[in-house]
């Protein structure tokens, strides 16, 4: 009856959310009680619909609890664990075959029953003598593997004339007279060889990662470049630019000047001018009236005073000044300037420097699914970026949320804060993915490689990274810290496309049609990479498409 009350126990002193023991538990305002861990991931992820709630009765909270240890359950918690409570089995351990309600973790699996025991059933393998004799090891889903099909006994040999697995009786009917060994003879001997070539084979993988660390400093070394040499131009010929205003403006000061100067002196002349014409006009006036008097006395003496006319002064008219030699000499820098900037392109392909001043039109997006999948590209995750709460599966293609830090070694790429990791994959030109999202909420992302590691490593929230919120019931897009709320999706897989030249990345919802979630439209500077951000009790898998 006592052992009863514990199995009773157990079962109602688990998580809902995890499914496993309480740890540290927090109970909320409405009476339910949940892993703090889990809990605290749950209204996380409904932070971002402004809601918080209890994910058993559903009753929400206008502002989040705060979560404090519940002291005598957990108290309670190690009491049980002291009578030899267990932990419930999880999705990647084997579970025991002889519990029947909640299954727990195996910890042994045996060859002769071919059954997997938690420790509590495995007891009589330990009290019994019968079953001492039994041979026990570490749990395996494959137990009738093991197993010869013919004679249904444990195959512990193996024919290295056949290269076949046997049981005792196979090597003495059909195996007579061959090389046999036993299974652990034969596996020591191939696993010496595996190590070897596995040696080699990380020998490669170390000089490989070499090789693409070069090729990316290779690939930073020429964007520095050439943003410096875009810096550099910019700057010269803004002072270029600058050296020509000023030019031009002393060209036009100079024609000023010169325009005044002439201007006045014409002037001057011409005043001198008129005013000789106009004591010349009354000159001709006082002889009018001379040659029209009567008098012979009057007109003989007044003749001689009116008579006397003295002589022009010669007047020198300058010719006139023309200003087109100022005109042609500047046209003349001109052109030298036109054919100077010409030729500065003329080591390049022409059509490289037709491409940069007429850039093609981009294609357009593909409409259907067929037409996406002609750019497909498989994905793989990158260990060294992984954070150490993610397990990598699926030859590094699937990324789960576990409770227990992995022994990942240190690496500058690794994300130290947040549950992400990055694809090995730098991506450009017409790209397309899937992935396949389950669990609470997952963050589908498209980044740069060089977004930061820290505590503002989220994909999304800075210019690095653009990101597709994946919750049960709805979608978030979001980047530099922009939200963006998208209708609800009921699709478990998403798919993004990128066209790095447009500056293009759109994300799908894939069912038996493709349906836009969210598009952006921007400039890439450099390749992005693939990711994803897990919440507790998610996975994502990148789909292997071709």
């Amino acid at each position: 009856m006592a052992q009863k009350g514990v199995e009773l126990d157990s079962e109602k002193l688990s998580c809902s959310i995890c499914l496993d023991l309480l740890k540290d538990p927090v109970t909320i305002p409405c009476g339910h009680s949940y892993c703090m861990e889990c809990i605290k991931d749950h209204w996380d992820v409904e932070d971002w619909r402004g809601i918080c709630s209890c994910p058993q009765c559903r009753k929400t909270f206008k502002t989040r609890p705060n979560l404090d240890k519940n002291v005598l359950l957990a108290e309670f918690m190690e009491d049980l664990k002291k009578t030899g409570l267990q932990a419930a089995a999880g999705p990647e351990d084997v579970s025991c075959d002889v519990c029947m309600k909640r299954k727990m973790k195996a910890v042994k699996s045996c060859f002769v029953c071919l059954a997997s025991y938690c420790e509590k059933h495995l007891q009589p393998h330990y009290e019994s003598p019968p079953f001492k004799k039994h041979k026990l090891a570490r749990p395996s889903r494959n137990l009738h593997e093991n197993i010869c099909s013919r004679h249904h006994k444990l195959m512990e040999i193996f024919c290295r004339t056949d290269q076949l697995l046997l049981c005792s009786l196979c090597c003495v009917e059909e195996h007579k007279g061959h090389d046999v060994v036993s299974a652990a003879a034969e596996r020591t001997e191939r696993q010496k060889q595996l190590e070897a070539s596995r040696q080699n084979v990380q020998q490669r993988i170390r000089g490989r990662e070499n090789d693409v660390v070069l090729l990316q400093q290779e690939v930073e070394d020429i964007n520095d470049s050439a943003d410096k040499a875009m810096e550099e131009n910019a700057k010269m010929f803004c002072k270029l630019n600058c050296l020509i205003q000023k030019r031009s403006a002393e060209v036009k000061q100079q024609i000023t000047s010169r325009q005044e100067a002439e201007v006045s002196r014409v002037s001057k002349l011409q005043e001198k001018l008129k005013q000789e014409i106009s004591a010349l006009k009354k000159k001709d006036t006082e002889m009018k009236q001379l040659l029209d008097t009567d008098d012979h006395t009057q007109f003989l003496h007044d003749y001689l005073p009116v008579s006397t006319v003295g002589e022009s002064t010669p007047v020198s008219i300058p010719p006139r000044i023309r200003f087109q030699k100022v005109t042609a000499a500047v046209s003349d820098v001109s052109a030298k300037v036109r054919d100077i900037l010409k030729n500065m392109w003329t080591h390049s392909p022409p059509r490289a420097v037709k491409a940069e001043v007429l850039p093609p039109q981009p294609e357009p997006e593909p409409k259907t699914r067929a037409g996406f999948l002609e750019y497909s590209r498989d994905i793989t995750l990158d260990p060294n970026t992984a954070h150490k709460l993610l397990v990598l599966s699926e030859e590094d293609r699937k990324a789960t949320v576990v409770k227990q830090q992995q022994p990942y070694c240190d690496h500058p790429d690794r994300f130290t804060e947040q549950q992400q990791v990055l694809s090995r994959e730098g991506l450009t030109g017409r790209c397309y993915w899937e992935v396949d999202v389950r669990g609470l909420g997952v963050v589908v992302a498209a980044s740069y490689r060089k977004i930061s590691r820290a505590s503002d490593s989220e994909f999304g929230r800075c210019k690095n990274s653009w990101a597709l919120f994946c919750f049960r019931d709805s979608c978030v897009f979001l980047h530099d810290s922009t939200k963006i709320l998208i209708s609800r999706s009921d699709s478990t897989r998403v798919g993004v496309f990128l066209d790095h030249r447009a500056g293009l990345l759109s994300f799908y919802r894939v069912s038996e049609s493709m349906t836009l979630l969210h598009r952006v439209q921007t400039s890439f500077t450099k390749p992005l990479h693939a990711g994803v951000r897990l919440f507790c009790g998610s996975s994502a898998e990148f789909v292997k498409l071709r």
